[in-house]
C-alpha cells in the first residue's frame, strides 16, 4: 500500500512563542535597580543643598548639615540675591554661555566642513591636534591666556572669556563633526555639484540640514559646559560688574561674607537657570542623540 505524505502547510508549522516586550529578565531588573540606586546617589548632594538652603546659621551650627530645619529660613536667599547682585550675574553668565554656544557651533561646523568634506591635506594630523588641544588642562593654559589678554587690552572683559571658550569648545566640536562629515555620503555631494551648487550652497543646503540634530546637541552641551566654568572666569574677570554666577559665589566665600546656609541658598538659586534650560531643550537633546544613533 502506498502512503502519500502530505506536506505540512507553513501556517501549521510550530511558531516560536512571542516574547512580551514588557517582560524583563532577572538581569534587566538587576541593571534597572543598580541604575536607579546610582541616580538616587547622585541626587543626594542636591538634597543636602536643598535641606541646608532653608536653615538659619544658628540651626546649622547647632544641629549640623544632616538635620531637618527647625524653621523655614529664607533670609539666606534674600541675602545672596542682594549681596551678589544676582540679576546682573545671571545676565553675565547667560551672555557668555549663549555667545560661546552659538559661536562654538558655527566655528566647529566651518572647521569640520573643511576637514571632513574639503579633504584638506594632512587632515588626520589636524584632527589629532584638535583632539590634543581638547585634552589640555585649563591650568596649563591660564597664564598664556592671562598674558595675551593683558597685552591686547581684553583683560577683565566678557569678550575675552567668550573668545577663549569659543576656541576651547570648538576644538571638541571640530573633532566630533569632522569625524561625522568624514563619512558623509559622497553621492549627495556629487549630486549637488552636478546641479551647479557651490561650496557654500552645499554647506547650507545639504550638509547643515543633515547635521542639524547633532548641532543642536553641541549647542546645548556648549551652553551648559560654559555656564559651569570657574577657573578661567575667576582669573579673567575680577570686576564685580563682569563676573559670572560661579565666580560670584566663590568670591563671597573667600571674603567670608557668606555662611554655609547662605552658600547653599546661593547655589540653589544659581542651579535653577541651568535646570530650566535643560528641561526646555530636553526634547531637542533626545532627538539629536537618537538621530545620531540612527545615522
Amino acid at each position: 500500500m502506498a502512503v502519500t505524505l502530505t506536506p505540512t502547510p507553513a501556517s501549521a508549522a510550530p511558531r516560536r512563542p512571542v516574547r512580551d516586550r514588557h517582560h524583563r529578565g532577572v538581569g534587566r531588573w538587576v541593571v534597572l535597580v543598580l541604575v536607579t540606586l546610582a541616580a538616587l546617589a547622585m541626587l543626594v548632594p542636591f538634597l543636602f543643598m536643598l535641606l541646608n538652603a532653608f536653615k538659619s546659621p544658628g540651626d546649622y551650627s547647632s544641629n549640623g548639615p544632616l538635620s531637618w530645619p527647625t524653621e523655614f529660613y529664607t533670609r539666606g536667599l534674600r541675602t545672596y540675591w542682594t549681596e551678589v547682585n544676582f540679576p546682573l550675574k545671571l545676565w553675565n553668565s547667560t551672555l557668555i554661555a549663549g555667545s560661546v554656544a552659538v559661536l562654538g557651533v558655527a566655528v566647529s561646523l566651518l572647521n569640520a566642513y573643511a576637514l571632513g568634506i574639503g579633504r584638506v591635506r594632512g587632515r588626520l594630523w589636524i584632527v589629532g591636534l584638535f583632539l590634543l588641544a581638547n585634552m589640555l588642562p585649563q591650568e596649563a593654559l591660564i597664564y598664556p591666556l592671562y598674558y595675551v589678554a593683558k597685552q591686547v587690552g581684553l583683560y577683565n572683559t566678557q569678550l575675552s572669556v567668550i573668545i577663549i571658550f569659543t576656541v576651547i569648545q570648538s576644538a571638541f566640536g571640530t573633532y566630533l563633526l569632522a569625524s561625522v562629515l568624514g563619512t558623509f555620503p559622497r553621492s549627495l555631494l556629487e549630486a549637488a555639484s552636478l546641479d551647479g551648487a557651490g561650496k557654500w550652497t552645499v554647506l547650507w543646503r545639504v550638509v547643515f540640514p543633515n547635521l542639524r540634530p547633532t548641532l543642536a546637541v553641541l549647542l546645548i552641551f556648549f551652553f551648559i559646559w560654559t555656564w559651569n566654568e570657574f577657573l578661567i572666569p575667576l582669573v579673567m574677570l575680577i570686576d564685580n560688574q563682569t563676573q559670572t554666577i560661579p565666580v560670584a559665589i566663590a568670591s563671597l566665600q573667600g571674603d567670608r561674607l557668606m555662611d554655609a546656609p547662605t552658600t547653599n541658598a546661593g547655589a540653589l538659586i544659581s542651579l535653577v537657570p541651568a535646570i530650566l534650560f535643560f528641561l526646555i531643550f530636553q526634547r531637542t537633546l533626545a532627538r539629536g542623540i537618537t538621530a545620531g544613533a540612527e545615522k
